[in-house]
């Protein structure tokens, strides 16, 4: 009898270790999936901060306003601002990075197939494509609509457009140029706020066409007169072509405005700043940006007193310009719609500065003065964004 409750006793005993022993293996078990699972969202989080960083460093270097006015952008949507300017000065380095006009189409396509994998959720290992990919994550969990593909491949497309840096024919064309690439990156900052908005829009057209117009202007003296071969593996924004890469001067004023002008492109190669008749075509395509910043302005104010534009939108009803409805449309007015969005129009206030420091050298485009920072940006810029006035 004592024999077998000792037996009954050793079975239990057994039974229990044997259950234990499976309650701490479970425990361990669960415990390293918890594990594993931190350590993919830290590393997670570590790729996304070094895409983030990586972006920012390319603005500090080549786009020092979009740098600065990153502040104005609401913190939600910062990370989408940043992925999308940091695509536009890597798809806009292209052209100053390849020898020959085929390799810059494989590199347009490489754009357009990153852009088209992160769109669709499996974004590659590429520092713009990683932070791009984080920012439609968080817009989506917002209740935003995803990114416009369009707006991504209308700047690509542009671009290649003019990879071997030929003259635009005529002002307008200058002018279609500007609002397929500034204009873009604006209504895809937009879309990110998520915002989207016909009267907005229209003013964001005017400030990109005017922003865009500004910087072909502001690269010309790089274009007429490339930095020599880079020999020492500097990076390419400190100056200099790629090692074994050469160019030839090219001048990118409208081919209408120089006949107007009287000023040749070989003058312009060959005399820089002292051509006949360049500082009359600088002017005349200065004005036409002036002019774009003024309407922006005039319609701003419209809109701010309750009006209207002023004028119909002249690309509403175009391919990826899509709006709701009206009749759907939530009881929100234009006004507030423009307040909402104004942080992503301050490039205006950028803009507008240079145009007015080339006006103080006399339509010089190659005086040194237009290519020092705007120490003034900061400041003049949080005055506008503070009275909402550009």
């Amino acid at each position: 009898m004592y024999s077998a409750r000792s037996s009954i006793r050793l079975r239990t005993a057994r039974a229990a270790r044997s259950s234990s022993s499976s309650s701490i293996s479970s425990s361990n078990s669960i415990g390293g999936g918890n594990s594993s699972s931190s350590s993919t969202r830290r590393s997670a989080a570590v790729e996304v901060q070094a895409a983030r960083n990586y972006c920012l460093n390319l603005l500090r270097t080549f786009d020092s306003p979009s740098y600065v006015l990153q502040t104005f952008i609401p913190p939600s949507a910062r990370d989408a601002y940043l992925a999308i300017r940091a695509f536009n000065i890597d798809v806009a380095r292209v052209a100053d990075s390849v020898s020959n006009p085929t390799v810059g189409a494989m590199r347009m396509q490489f754009w357009r197939d990153n852009i088209g994998h992160t769109l669709r959720g499996s974004p590659p290992k590429e520092p713009v494509a990683v932070l791009l990919a984080h920012a439609l994550g968080a817009l989506e969990a917002r209740g935003g609509r995803r990114l416009s593909r369009g707006w991504f491949f209308r700047v690509i497309a542009a671009r290649e457009q003019y990879l071997g840096n030929p003259p635009y024919p005529n002002l307008a064309a200058l002018e279609t140029y500007a609002e397929n690439t500034y204009s873009a990156l604006l209504y895809l900052t937009l879309s990110a706020l998520p915002l989207s908005s016909i009267a907005t829009d229209h003013i964001a057209s005017h400030i990109g066409k005017a922003t865009g117009i500004a910087a072909v202007l502001r690269g010309l003296p790089l274009l007429a007169f490339p930095p020599p071969p880079n020999h020492h593996n500097n990076p390419i924004g400190l100056g200099g072509m790629p090692a074994g890469v050469s160019r030839r001067g090219a001048v990118t004023l409208p081919l209408d405005i120089m006949a107007e002008a009287e000023v040749r492109d070989e003058d312009i190669l060959r005399l820089g700043s002292e051509a006949p008749g360049l500082r009359d075509a600088v002017f005349a395509v200065a004005t036409r940006a002036n002019d774009h910043l003024i309407t922006a302005r005039e319609m701003l104010k419209n809109i701010q007193a309750g009006g209207d534009a002023g004028h119909d939108f002249e690309h509403q009803g175009e391919a990826d310009y899509e709006y709701p409805d009206p009749d759907q449309a939530k009881d929100v007015t234009a006004e507030q719609e423009v307040a909402r969005g104004f942080g992503v129009l301050m490039p205006a206030v950028a803009t507008k500065l240079w145009l007015e420091r080339l006006e103080r050298v006399g339509f010089d485009i190659f005086s040194p003065q237009l290519r020092k920072r705007e120490w003034r940006l900061p400041w003049k810029s949080y005055w506008a964004f503070r009275r909402r006035m550009f």
